[in-house]
């Protein structure tokens, strides 16, 4: 049976502020409570699948059974055609430092294979996300998005986050770097899962 959540508090399996921002503007329309996973000092846990899906699903299955609240996680990353959809569900993972995030340092070396690779232009991408939103009884729902670009460089913009300045969607001349955040909420893999969440509660 198909539940609904409009005006209800829901926690927002994420420890990342921008996302949780881009997140909590999206879900704007159903009127819910976001709450963060980092507000409610909930761990982050291993992300041990190698698939968007299964990476969602761990997130927003052990957000929901610690607050015993609806929860709701994305998986997201960039897939490059020419490394053959490396980093995928990587993405973050190749920012990594062991002192936080470095996606400056991520997107030179996505720069630096493509490169060694000889690889031709344009250099054809995808942005990939998968949302979960589940409860604390188990069930959970499933919706996914994607928007299509090539790989720009050097890097374009400061406005986003993650692989955002290198990111060029097709049909526009501005990278996600370049957008402000309204204007990619309109385009971007996350707005497109969105889109299928809203019609999921809205028939």
């Amino acid at each position: 049976m198909k539940r609904g959540i409009k005006g209800q508090k829901i926690v927002a399996a994420t420890h990342n502020q921008g996302k949780l921002e881009e997140i909590a503007a999206l879900l704007g329309p159903l009127k819910v409570e976001i709450i963060s996973a980092k507000a409610l000092n909930l761990p982050e846990p291993e992300e041990t699948e190698t698939t968007f899906v299964g990476n969602a699903r761990i997130k927003a299955h052990a957000a929901a059974r610690a607050s015993n609240l609806p929860a709701l996680s994305d998986d997201s990353g960039i897939e490059i055609d020419a490394l053959d959809g490396a980093p995928g569900v990587y993405t973050a993972d190749w920012a990594e430092t062991g002192h936080g995030r470095d996606f400056v340092m991520a997107m030179q070396k996505s720069h630096d294979l493509l490169e060694q690779k000889n690889a031709p232009h344009p250099r054809r991408a995808s942005f990939c996300c998968t949302i979960v939103l589940a409860w604390p009884d188990g069930q959970d729902v499933v919706f996914e998005g994607k928007v299509s670009g090539t790989i720009v460089w050097p890097m374009r913009g400061n406005l986003g986050h993650g692989y955002d300045p290198i990111f060029q969607p097709d049909g526009y001349d501005v990278t996600f770097g370049e957008m402000d955040r309204w204007e990619k909420n309109k385009i971007s893999h996350r707005a497109a899962a969105f889109e299928q969440l809203f019609a999921y509660f809205a028939n």
